[in-house]
């Protein structure tokens, strides 16, 4: 496999990444993750709008994004699994240097990692929907940065593996925000409902595109905070992201959603945002 690091497309066996790197040490880092579509990176300018953001709130120094950018669309082509879906995740830490918590010198470059590998959408699930947990908010008060600090969202992804469920949604004070790797949204009386963008929740790229195609479609939505108790009273649940695209949520904990199916928005938005990927 060749990955992209520090300025150069390499092997991965050949990447070494220092033992003092403050990504190591301290998960001082940003990430952002990314699909691409027969060569086509989906959402580019968006996906580094955000990273830029990330950056900024962690004061990390910016490498080159244009050439970054640039670097990440070659990525599929490089590894010859350009006439399909890929999966694209980019890394970048504050660098190596002495540990020690506060910043080091302004003259630490950097760590810049990305790799690409062939994806497959998880159709089934798109079909036929999917299950999920709710757990309790135990997450950072920056959830709105995308941080390489996961380890909240890796206890309840596994949580949610051991439930036989495919993702947690977080709950914080009795109010729904997001899954541990997806956003949220629900439908009530035909109208779709995602919580607002807050330091709560991250600000997700297909959440975006899908608010965008509600629009297009005269589907209406708006943003506002979900309680854990409505939950039973909406009439479709969906899970929304990069690699999960729009997800019908048929399951919450041990009950099911409605009547147990795919509702018709969830549908609507599923072909749109596919349709928009391949335009």
């Amino acid at each position: 496999m060749i990955i992209y690091f520090n300025g150069e497309f390499v092997p991965k066996g050949a990447v070494r990444i220092s033992p003092d790197d403050r990504g190591f040490l301290f998960g001082d880092g940003v990430y952002e993750a990314l699909r691409a579509y027969r060569g086509r990176l989906f959402a580019a300018d968006a996906h580094f709008r955000r990273l830029t953001r990330s950056l900024r709130e962690l004061r990390i120094a910016a490498p080159d994004l244009a050439q970054l950018q640039a670097a990440l669309g070659t990525l599929p082509r490089r590894n010859r699994f350009d006439d399909g879906h890929a999966a694209i995740y980019v890394q970048i830490t504050r660098g190596a240097a002495p540990r020690r918590h506060a910043f080091p010198k302004a003259d630490v470059c950097p760590t810049v990692y990305a790799t690409a590998r062939a994806f497959a959408p998880p159709d089934a699930l798109l079909t036929r929907g999917a299950g999920v947990i709710l757990v309790p908010d135990t997450r950072w008060a920056r959830c709105d940065i995308k941080s390489v600090n996961l380890l909240p969202n890796v206890l309840a992804s596994q949580q949610a593996q051991e439930a036989g469920a495919y993702d947690a949604v977080f709950v914080r004070e009795g109010i729904v925000l997001e899954g541990a790797h997806t956003s949220f949204a629900a439908v009530f009386d035909g109208a779709l409902v995602t919580h607002p963008l807050t330091p709560h929740i991250l600000p997700g790229i297909t959440r975006a595109v899908v608010l965008d195609l509600c629009r297009e479609l005269d589907i209406p939505a708006r943003e506002a905070v979900i309680a854990a108790d409505a939950l039973r009273d909406a009439d479709e649940l969906m899970l929304l992201g990069t690699t999960t695209e729009v997800m019908p949520v048929i399951q919450v904990d041990d009950w099911s959603v409605c009547d147990g199916h795919p509702g018709p928005v969830t549908r609507r938005l599923q072909q749109a945002l596919r349709q928009k990927m391949a335009t």
